[in-house]
C-alpha cells in the first residue's frame, strides 16, 4: 500500500516551472528556454538532440560537432509556489528575458 501511495504523490506532485540553460563547454556558447516543468524538459532537449530532430539547428549543430559530453543543462530559476498559475505563463516570459540578456544567450 505505501508503494502505491508514493507513485500517487509522484503523478500528483506540482512541478516547479522555471528558467534553464544548456551550455557548450567546447564552443562557450548559452541557450537559455522556459518551461512549465523544468523536472522533464531536460530528457525532453537531451532526447530531441540524440535523435537529431532538435527544433533548435544551432543547438542540434552544436551537439553534432561537440558531442553530448560537451553540453550540459543547468537549471537556472524556478519559479515560487508563490506565483498564481494564470501569472506564470508571463512571469515564465519576463524571466526568460532577463536571462538572455544577462547570459548573452540565444533562446531556445
Amino acid at each position: 500500500m505505501d508503494r502505491k501511495a508514493e507513485i500517487r504523490r509522484y503523478k500528483e506532485r506540482e512541478a516547479p516551472a522555471g528558467i534553464y540553460a544548456i551550455r557548450c563547454a567546447a564552443t562557450g556558447k548559452i541557450w537559455v528556454g522556459a518551461t512549465p516543468s523544468l523536472d522533464k524538459i531536460a530528457n525532453r532537449q537531451f532526447f530531441t538532440l540524440r535523435q537529431g530532430t532538435n527544433p533548435n539547428a544551432a543547438l542540434q549543430a552544436a551537439w553534432n560537432r561537440s558531442g553530448g559530453d560537451a553540453l550540459t543543462f543547468e537549471p537556472i530559476e524556478a519559479l515560487g509556489e508563490d506565483v498564481p498559475a494564470l501569472a506564470r505563463p508571463r512571469v515564465l516570459k519576463e524571466r526568460l528575458a532577463h536571462w538572455l540578456e544577462a547570459l548573452e544567450a540565444s533562446r531556445i
